[in-house]
């Protein structure tokens, strides 16, 4: 296990072009005040029309930027997708894969995510596959459901390929809690515990409705967190990645910066 927690922070849909160019100087602000480069591996996922914007914004800061979704193909008649060969030109580093999202509203199943990840994986871009049991059941439950999103991936792309999984249960996400820790901790330990040995490295992350005061209460089972709408305002991110930065639990101010 890598001993630098990986922290993401996808934006979704909720913010236009312009807070979106907001809020990256705001992450620019708070990762250089806290030298998060010197301790954790940092990334986020903008709408795709503001990819660009991160990478003009965050260029020099160590802190990796890529989208929330790709198409399988590289070139060709797929209209209003968007080729990973694009996304590596624009220098992103990670992207999401398998959102429950895609596969509720869209229709995707594990065999088109594992064909994305393999697409990004061509490019040199680190696939974040996202993961997780639909409904409130049991640890073996759990565990079973994500190892059958899982198992395409590995089957799809080199040995060598780096990867990253973010364990996010979908009757967690949007919800006002995350999963019990010890839901969370158990799976992410018996899923690590099942992976076969690989050239490449391999990160678990929890997502689901993360926010401050969940990652102390999770380590070291998990390698990072994936960060959604509950980090989106500023005075909460920055709590977030103090928490992170430092080991340390941040009391949370109402206020945050840039707003």
């Amino acid at each position: 296990m890598p001993s630098r927690p990986l922290v993401g922070v996808s934006l979704k849909m909720y913010f236009g072009i312009a807070q979106t160019r907001g809020w990256l100087r705001d992450l620019r602000t708070i990762a250089d005040e806290l030298r998060a480069d010197d301790v954790i591996d940092l990334f986020v996922l903008p709408s795709m029309l503001a990819v660009a914007d991160a990478r003009n914004i965050l260029r020099g800061s160590g802190i990796g930027y890529g989208a929330q979704n790709v198409s399988d193909h590289d070139r060709g008649p797929c209209t209003g997708e968007t080729s990973p060969a694009d996304l590596r030109e624009l220098g992103c580093a990670f992207t999401m894969v398998g959102h429950a999202e895609r596969r509720r509203l869209f229709g995707e199943n594990y065999a088109v995510t594992a064909a994305k990840a393999a697409a990004l994986v061509r490019h040199a871009i680190t696939p974040v596959v996202c993961i997780g049991e639909r409904s409130r059941d049991s640890i073996d439950a759990a565990v079973l459901a994500c190892l059958r999103q899982i198992a395409p991936v590995l089957d799809a792309v080199p040995d060598s390929a780096n990867l990253v999984f973010a364990y996010e249960p979908a009757w967690a996400i949007g919800a006002s809690e995350p999963a019990a820790t010890k839901h969370i901790t158990a799976v992410v330990e018996k899923i690590r515990g099942t992976l076969p040995e690989r050239g490449g490295t391999v990160r678990i992350l929890y997502g689901g409705s993360a926010g401050p005061g969940l990652y102390p209460a999770l380590a070291p089972a998990v390698d990072g967190l994936l960060f959604g709408r509950l980090v989106h305002d500023t005075g909460a991110l920055r709590s977030a990645l103090t928490e992170i930065v430092t080991g340390r639990t941040v009391i949370q101010s109402k206020k945050g910066i840039g707003r």
